[in-house]
């Protein structure tokens, strides 16, 4: 069986420089690596600008928490990065499925793994799998992938923080 690149790892990836953003090519083409993805060039000055303004358009996606929103808008990232399915053996790894036409420029590949993963993420796990971190005061994203579907913060450290403020409150108001 080969690796499914367009799993969970394109949307993991996608939040984190959604929440903590590449400063140069090179840390984009490392975080691309430690997710796993295969990258067919490195990135350049003008692919890290376009990936961040990719980003910024996912984000809408991200934020976005009624389903047919969401569905639209994402469709609209799809039709524009993803292309027909087609099998490849590219590295000689075994056959696995593209979303992407062959030769595609670098910061349109890391687009449509994000997209077509943020695709695969929802319609397997569910349309509120993904959202901005429920804390007062933190807008970081988070890709939920707990089983029981029911994450609404970016870290236990938010999830934390915010029940401990809920329970002063309710203490408070005894």
């Amino acid at each position: 069986m080969h690796y499914n690149h367009y799993g969970r790892e394109p949307v993991q990836l996608g939040v984190g420089l959604l929440n903590e953003p590449c400063d140069t090519p090179g840390e984009l083409a490392r975080r691309c690596a430690d997710a796993g993805l295969a990258l067919a060039r490195e990135p350049t000055g003008d692919d890290l600008a376009s990936v961040t303004a990719f980003l910024r358009r996912w984000r809408r996606v991200v934020e976005c928490a009624e389903p047919p929103a969401r569905a639209e808008l994402l469709n609209a990232l799809l039709a524009e990065y993803a292309s027909a399915p087609r099998l490849t053996d590219h590295l000689g790894d075994g056959w696995h499925l593209h979303f992407r036409d062959p030769g595609v420029a670098t910061d349109r590949q890391i687009a449509a793994l994000i997209t077509v993963g943020t695709a695969l993420h929802l319609t397997g796990l569910g349309m509120d799998r993904l959202g901005v971190c429920a804390a007062d005061g933190c807008a970081r994203a988070y890709a939920d992938i707990s089983r029981n579907g029911r994450q609404r913060f970016c870290s236990p450290a938010c999830a934390n923080r915010s029940a401990v403020r809920r329970h002063r409150a309710r203490a408070a108001a005894r």
